[in-house]
């Protein structure tokens, strides 16, 4: 610990946004950086605690004091080197990970935790710039074969442990370029795709194989891959949006939020559409029902897109601000989240249920909500969903569901490979990430149902350990 006294003398400062006047007409990442003095001075604020909860949080196991130790002391190269060691991708996390760690963080009982996902950022971004970070293939080949299927992160992460155990990696992507969720779902004033592509480019000069445009299960078979291959990871993630069946669901502008933020991606990434097929928010009242992140997404998307309104709404209470005693430290709390979105421009609104989608001329006009109230029962203790008497009319021209994903996608590889599902209908794996039919393993919101990136990359990571031993031993 650099500094002892630090935190008691230095407050937090986060590097904040770009002004909302500006960054709503643009693309550009909205998050900016501190200068390099400042960043040393954050860095400085961790106290290297006995019990260091934001390593308890992390599902990475990042070591964060002693990276944050060796980067107040200069030793960025060390620095990089430690966080590397447990995080694939810290340019990502860095970027968008909610930040477990700093919810652990023991200076969150002030209020003040340390800015350790800021503080991440500016040691990889530092550690790219001074050319720490360039391509390492693996020495030596072991002569073993995996088919990694999907290239979000957890898709990533675990062929990029495989290929640095010297087995060839072979990655299938049914979409043109690699990411996942992170280039097609997240935009790009979140993660710009340059970060992404970055990062491909070294996995490539690694001796990673991606082949893109290619469906498992249609374009070629598992069948195929099984007996080309020695073992399979399938990490194709979670694809099955969560709908509403409901009267007027057929209507004309109401889409699923990936289907909207995916095109939107797209466009940015320099994709032509004919204007047809563009889903616009320019002039439109927009409703995005679901509160969670890719809500927020929507949000920000539309905002930039020239939305006449743009509202949230959510079937959950309203949570409680900064503090929640149902979630004491260090658990993640559970509390208001107010992202960069928000600010832009959103009325929220919560404990309203949808109950039909009202049409004129074949395209959505307005959507009848309903109150509810959620009441716990003495009995079993689990909250029911009551609806109250109380409806209103939301008028909407565009609607766009985002309510989360149920499970992966069955068709083709899935029923081709024909491997068993858990009670949530994702892939069953056991503790060493294994499916029930040999060679074949799982990974990421595949087996796990949808989560956050950073622990997609620590599902990523622990299959690919399971599966170099799969192979050792074989």
């Amino acid at each position: 610990m650099g500094n002892p006294k630090a935190f008691l003398t230095i407050h937090r400062k986060e590097a904040g946004y770009r002004p909302i006047h500006e960054r709503i007409c643009d693309f550009g990442e909205v998050e900016q950086t501190l200068n390099a003095e400042d960043r040393k001075l954050q860095i400085s604020r961790c106290m290297d605690c006995g019990v260091p909860f934001c390593h308890w949080s992390c599902p990475l196991g990042n070591r964060q004091p002693e990276w944050q130790d060796l980067a107040y002391k200069g030793k960025w190269k060390e620095a990089y080197q430690n966080l590397q060691e447990t995080d694939d991708f810290p340019e990502f996390t860095g970027r968008i990970c909610p930040a477990l760690c700093e919810k652990g963080c023991v200076l969150k009982l002030s209020g003040e935790p340390v800015t350790i996902r800021e503080n991440e950022a500016a040691i990889v971004e530092r550690a790219f710039n001074e050319g720490y970070i360039v391509a390492r293939p693996p020495k030596k080949r072991t002569g073993k074969r995996v088919a990694v299927i999907g290239s979000g992160p957890a898709g990533l992460a675990c062929s990029n442990q495989l290929n640095k155990k010297g087995h060839s990696v072979t990655l299938f992507e049914k979409d043109e370029k690699a990411g996942g969720l992170l280039r097609f779902g997240i935009p790009d004033f979140k993660l710009n795709k340059s970060v992404i592509d970055r990062r491909i480019k070294l996995l490539e000069e690694e001796g990673i194989e991606f082949r893109y445009n290619t469906r498992v299960g249609k374009d070629i078979t598992a069948q195929e891959l099984l007996a080309d291959y020695d073992a399979l990871c399938i990490a194709i993630g979670s694809g099955v949006p969560r709908d509403l069946n409901v009267e007027g669901r057929d209507l004309g502008g109401i889409h699923f939020a990936l289907e909207y933020l995916q095109q939107q991606n797209r466009i940015v990434a320099g994709k032509e559409l004919p204007a047809e097929q563009r889903i616009s928010a320019k002039g439109k009242r927009v409703l995005v029902i679901g509160g969670g992140d890719t809500g927020s997404d929507c949000i920000g998307t539309a905002n930039r897109q020239g939305a006449a309104s743009v509202m949230q709404i959510e079937i959950m209470p309203k949570p409680p601000v900064d503090n929640n005693p149902a979630t004491p430290w260090p658990q993640y709390p559970m509390v208001l989240k107010t992202s960069s979105s928000h600010q832009e421009g959103c009325e929220r609104r919560w404990l309203l249920d949808t109950k039909r989608f009202i049409g004129e001329n074949g395209q959505v006009k307005a959507v009848e909500v309903n109150e509810v109230e959620w009441q716990k029962d003495e009995k079993t203790g689990r909250m029911n969903l009551v609806h109250t008497a109380k409806s209103e009319i939301i008028e909407a021209d565009l609607v766009l569901l985002a309510m989360g994903f149920v499970h992966p996608v069955y068709e083709g590889l899935l029923e081709e490979l024909n491997v068993e599902r858990d009670g949530r209908k994702n892939v069953a794996i056991d503790a060493a990430s294994q499916t029930s039919v040999p060679q074949v393993f799982a990974a990421g919101d595949a087996a796990s149902g949808a989560s956050l990136v950073v622990r997609a990359i620590a599902s990523g990571r622990k299959a690919a350990q399971e599966i170099d031993k799969f192979l050792t031993k074989s």
